[in-house]
C-alpha cells in the first residue's frame, strides 16, 4: 500500500464521476467520491434527478453534485435503452463542456451501462485519464432479469460492449473476486482490473463486539434489508419463517427497503400462510437507521434465489451484519464462498426455504456455537473495512495521476 503522502499529487487535481442513479443516495460513488475530495481533489459528480425537490446543482461533503433532468424507472428492454442512450448523450455533453472549459484529469464512470464510459470520449482525447467501475457485469444481470439465453444474440451484444468499454477505459475497477475473474476471462488481462469492495462505511457501521448475554426475553427476530426483487429471495423468506413457526413461534421477520410491487405479492403469500404480524414492513432507512434496525434483531438473512447473477454476487449486507455482531445466514455461492467459509458464515442451499428454516432454527438454538462463528466472521470483515478499500482506491488514482501529471 501507497504512503499517504505519495497521494500530495492529487491536490488541485479535477475528477468528475458519471452515474445513471441518484446520488448522494448510491452508497458506493459516494464513498468513492468523498474520499478522492478527502484528498483535496475537485470532485463533481454528474447523476440524475429523483425528483423536482432536488436542487440541480449542490454541494454535499465537499463533492459538487449536478443532476441531471432524468429520472430512472424499471421497465423492460426498450424503456432501459432509451433511458440509457438518453442519459449517455447528456452525460457527453457535459463532459465535453467541463473538460473544453478546463482540465478534467480523471473522469470515473460507474456502470449501468458499461457502454456510459464512452461519455468520456473528449475529455479522453483531451487528456483525461478514464476509470470504468463496473458494479455489475451486464450480461449476467441482464440473463436475470430478462430471462435472456446465455447465447442469445443480446448477451453476445453485451459481452461485446463490455470488451469495447474496458478497452476504452485506462483501468478498471470491480466489487470481487467473481466479477474480476469473469471481466478477466473475456475482456482483458488481470493486472487491468483492481478489486475494491463495497465494504461499508465504518463511520456508520461501527463495529461492535459480539453480545454474549441472553438478554431478556423477547421475539427471535429475523431482518432482511435491500432491494425488494424477485432475485433476492424475500418470499423464500417467508416461506422459511413459516416453516419455523411451529418451533419458534416467537420468531418474527422484519423488511426495509423501497416497496415494490414484489413486496405486495410477499405479503399477501405471507396472509395466505397464516404469518399475519409475523412479517413486518417497516420501509425504507438511511443507513444509520438500517445500522440501528441491526442492532435489535438477532440474525441477518440473504435470501437470494439461484441465478447466474446471485451465485456471483457479495452482498455489502453481510458486512453490516458483521459489524453490529450479529450472524448472517446467506446463500453457498461462489462470490460469497471466495471471502467466507463455513466456519465464519451460516450457509443454505441457494434459493432452498428448507435449509434456510433450518439454518435459522439453527440459530435460534445454539448461542454459544453462533457467537464463536460471528467472531471467525468478524475478522472477515475487519480485514476489508472501507479504509483498506478506500486506500486500494486512491492509489489506483494517485497511479494514474502521477506527480509529473499536472492540471492546466
Amino acid at each position: 500500500m501507497t504512503d499517504r503522502s505519495d497521494w500530495r499529487h492529487l491536490r488541485g487535481k479535477r475528477a468528475v464521476m458519471v452515474v445513471f442513479s441518484y446520488y448522494p443516495r448510491d452508497p458506493r460513488v459516494r464513498r468513492a467520491a468523498e474520499s478522492l475530495a478527502r484528498e483535496g481533489m475537485c470532485v463533481e459528480v454528474l447523476c440524475l434527478k429523483q425528483n423536482e425537490s432536488e436542487p440541480k446543482r449542490e454541494t454535499y461533503n465537499a463533492v459538487d453534485i449536478f443532476r441531471v433532468p432524468l429520472k430512472r424507472h424499471r421497465g423492460g428492454k426498450i424503456s432501459y435503452v432509451l433511458q440509457y442512450v438518453s442519459f449517455i448523450v447528456l452525460a457527453g455533453i457535459i463532459l465535453a463542456s467541463r473538460a473544453w472549459k478546463r482540465r478534467v484529469d480523471l473522469v470515473h464512470v460507474h456502470n449501468m451501462p458499461d457502454v456510459l464510459v464512452f461519455s468520456a470520449l473528449i475529455p479522453k482525447l483531451l487528456g483525461s485519464k478514464v476509470v470504468l467501475d463496473l458494479h455489475d457485469p451486464m450480461p449476467e444481470l441482464m440473463t436475470t432479469i430478462f430471462g435472456f439465453q446465455q447465447e442469445s444474440a443480446a448477451v453476445r451484444l453485451l459481452r461485446w460492449l463490455e470488451r469495447k468499454s474496458i478497452s476504452f477505459s485506462d483501468r478498471v475497477i470491480t466489487v470481487n473476486r467473481a466479477c474480476k475473474n469473469i471481466f478477466a476471462s473475456r475482456s482483458c488481462l488481470p493486472e487491468k482490473i483492481e478489486v475494491i469492495m463495497n465494504a461499508p462505511d465504518e463511520e456508520i457501521f461501527k463495529f461492535r463486539p459480539v453480545d454474549r448475554s441472553n438478554g431478556a426475553a423477547r421475539p427471535f427476530v429475523i431482518m432482511y434489508h435491500g432491494s425488494i426483487l424477485e432475485r433476492n429471495g424475500l418470499d423464500l423468506a417467508v416461506q422459511a419463517l413459516a416453516l419455523i413457526q411451529p418451533s419458534i413461534p416467537h420468531a418474527e421477520l422484519r423488511v426495509f427497503g423501497q416497496s415494490t410491487p414484489f413486496l405486495e405479492q410477499v405479503m399477501n403469500s405471507a396472509q395466505l400462510l397464516g404469518l399475519n404480524g409475523a412479517v413486518r414492513y417497516l420501509g425504507a432507512r438511511d443507513l444509520g437507521g438500517i445500522a440501528l434496525a441491526i442492532d435489535e434483531c438477532d440474525v441477518g438473512i440473504i435470501p437470494n434465489r439461484c441465478s447466474i447473477f446471485t451465485q456471483i454476487n457479495t452482498p455489502t449486507r453481510i458486512f453490516e451484519y458483521l459489524s453490529r455482531g450479529k450472524p448472517v445466514i446467506a446463500p453457498a455461492a461462489p462470490g460469497i464462498e471466495d471471502y467466507f467459509d463455513r466456519e465464519q458464515l451460516f450457509f443454505f442451499e441457494l434459493g432452498d426455504a428448507n435449509d434456510l428454516a433450518r439454518q435459522l432454527g439453527y440459530v435460534a438454538s445454539n448461542p454459544e456455537q453462533v457467537h464463536r462463528v460471528v467472531e471467525r466472521g468478524q475478522e472477515v470483515y475487519l480485514a476489508h473495512q472501507w479504509r483498506c478499500e478506500r486506500s486500494k482506491l486512491v492509489d489506483l488514482v494517485a497511479g494514474l495521476l502521477g506527480p509529473n501529471v499536472s492540471a492546466s
